[in-house]
């Protein structure tokens, strides 16, 4: 069937105002992962009003949304959780009555991430008036859950429990006007160290947990910022870019970024402040590069020179995330999201860069004001940050494929905004890569590279 582009964007411009609409409705319901039920039944009475063919809200709390009646899936998934605010000094209005321009929409979540919901939203609206629901097939528009707590954990409950696997999947995170292919992965690791209270007068009779971390957070800084020279005592995390640390990944690596690490929270114990300090704990947040595993990331930590010289005072462990949902549901899983990457010429990759050379041409579009960071870079691109994709195509390798409003800069930044024009192009490329995949051309190599599973038997 021949598409009418025009048509397909016109579709898309003429419910722009619709769309604004129902993303201030959304941002108007604060909704941080583990309290989305407000947002949702928000969400849930929009879709009936523009009558989709059914609408669910599972065990989790993930609300879904279907159209069509074919036996094959094609989803697109959008997170309706949001960060908090952080300092409400920081914000110049209210950032949840927001407020809107000709050009922009203020507000939490604008960019991250329930924009890309409207835009999902609106596309499945557009498809079943076109009668553009290619047969066989039905459209599963999800707002999934505890996303920003626990990326990809929505996806395993909707794989697990749920029972659903898409033959592809469009992620609608920010993507600041690109096709994403691919995303680091992330790691929450925890260290902790024991050590022995004593009056804090005569610090010499203890031993003190925080001193011991602090060497050890030394050289975790170490290990991020370090070069990897021959002469280098701890090898920096750039080594993954170099053929000779990373022979079989160091092109995947290099695409995505090299990985990091920093501390992002500290702990203590001690008896009183006037005591030393009996133990002390550390969050890492890591970010893992195509060659990196689970188990490296780890041994990594074990290596370094002051955990190996604290020995059994010390341990490093995996966080796991076990918080109920809205609903009272629980998940348990590993604080570990794989990393992965596409083919670009993936058959649902080529589905969406053919449909935005077809609607928009080849450079990446935007308003005016989003244009100074979309301008020379490339149409087809990678994630900076961590999205469900880390479950969808990282855990089970399902295809995921990433094209969303906003910017990724925006995301948990007080004074959030997103672009309106965003909104109706992304529910234009939706509304035309349903219908230009290219299934005859689907293969079962899609995924480039795909850091899988731990061994911890987790689904």
């Amino acid at each position: 069937m021949e598409l009418d582009y025009q048509k397909i964007k016109d579709a898309a411009v003429g419910y722009q105002k619709d769309m604004t609409a129902f993303l201030r409705a959304m941002i108007s319901h604060p909704s941080e992962s583990c309290e989305e039920k407000e947002v949702v039944q928000c969400i849930k009475a929009e879709m009936e009003k523009l009558g989709f063919d059914k609408v669910e809200i599972d065990g989790l709390g993930n609300i879904i949304g279907w159209m069509g009646e074919g036996d094959k899936i094609i989803a697109i998934d959008s997170h309706v959780d949001t960060v908090g605010i952080g300092n409400r000094e920081n914000w110049t209005h209210d950032p949840y009555e927001g407020y809107e321009t000709e050009e922009i929409i203020y507000g939490r979540g604008g960019s991250d991430q329930e924009g890309g919901l409207a835009s999902a939203v609106y596309a499945a609206k557009i498809m079943k008036e076109m009668k553009l629901i290619p047969e066989g097939y039905r459209l599963m528009i999800v707002g999934s859950v505890q996303e920003e707590d626990c990326d990809g954990m929505c996806w395993q409950y909707i794989v697990n429990k749920d029972g659903y696997r898409p033959e592809f999947v469009i992620s609608t995170e920010p993507t600041d006007g690109g096709i994403y292919r691919g995303q680091r992965g992330r790691m929450e690791i925890r260290v902790d160290v024991k050590g022995i209270s004593c009056h804090g007068s005569a610090p010499e009779r203890g031993d003190n947990a925080i001193y011991k971390m602090a060497d050890i957070i030394a050289d975790i800084r170490a290990l991020n910022n370090n070069g990897c020279d021959d002469s280098t005592a701890i090898r920096g995390l750039v080594k993954m870019l170099d053929p000779k640390f990373n022979p079989e990944h160091y092109e995947d690596a290099r695409f995505l970024g090299r990985g990091t690490c920093t501390v992002s929270q500290i702990y203590f114990t001690s008896p009183s402040r006037c005591a030393v300090a009996d133990s002390c704990a550390i969050s890492i947040d890591r970010r893992m590069t195509a060659g990196e595993t689970w188990e490296s990331c780890l041994q990594e930590i074990k290596d370094l020179p002051s955990v190996q010289k604290y020995g059994e005072d010390v341990k490093v462990s995996m966080y796991m995330y076990d918080r109920p949902s809205w609903t009272g549901e629980v998940y348990e899983t590993e604080s570990y999201f794989p990393t992965w990457i596409n083919r670009e010429n993936a058959a649902h990759v080529k589905a969406l860069v053919d449909a935005h050379h077809a609607l928009f041409g080849t450079e990446r579009i935007g308003a005016p004001s989003s244009m100074a960071t979309r301008t020379g870079r490339p149409l087809t691109d990678k994630w900076t940050f961590s999205t469900n994709g880390v479950a969808i195509q990282g855990r089970y390798g399902i295809p995921c494929v990433g094209f969303g409003p906003g910017a990724e800069s925006q995301a948990h930044a007080p004074n959030e905004i997103t672009w309106k024009q965003d909104l109706s192009t992304c529910a234009a490329l939706y509304v035309a890569a349903v219908n230009l995949y290219p299934e005859e051309e689907k293969t079962g190599d899609a995924t480039q590279f795909r850091a899988g599973k731990t061994n911890n038997n987790i689904l």
